[in-house]
């Protein structure tokens, strides 16, 4: 049975940091591609960042320069290191995940993931 466990979230100012990280168990994780994505109220689940199970990363335009994804496959888990937050980034951020076996195609639509964590609050207020 594959579980996704996300933690790390919380209330955070504007300009202030924080680390989510998502554990995965009952998968092959060197062989997964993994995403975050984030959904705020009355909005659609968007994507934040994706890695595949080579590494390269992929950011949406609006966390570039400020989101990092990494993922350690030594513990079965991906993070997210968000700096520089923004009130627009208050969400719910949930991890997903999926075979990948070629390592160099981007993953970004919902769909494409069979596996996705609960989710985790991210609230940025003064």
């Amino acid at each position: 049975q594959v579980q996704l466990v996300e933690s790390g979230g919380g209330s955070v100012q504007p300009g202030g940091s924080l680390r989510l990280s998502c554990a995965a168990s009952g998968i092959g994780f060197r062989l997964v591609a993994m995403g975050w994505y984030r959904q705020a109220p009355g909005k659609q689940r968007e994507v934040v960042a994706v890695i595949t199970s080579g590494g390269s990363t992929n950011y949406a335009d609006s966390v570039k320069g400020r989101f990092t994804i990494s993922r350690d496959n030594a513990k079965n888990t991906v993070y997210l290191q968000m700096n520089s937050l923004k009130p627009e980034d208050t969400a719910v951020y949930y991890c997903a995940g999926r075979n990948d076996y070629s390592g160099s195609y981007y993953y970004l639509k919902l769909h494409e993931y069979a596996y996705w964590g609960q989710g985790t609050q991210v609230t940025v207020s003064s």
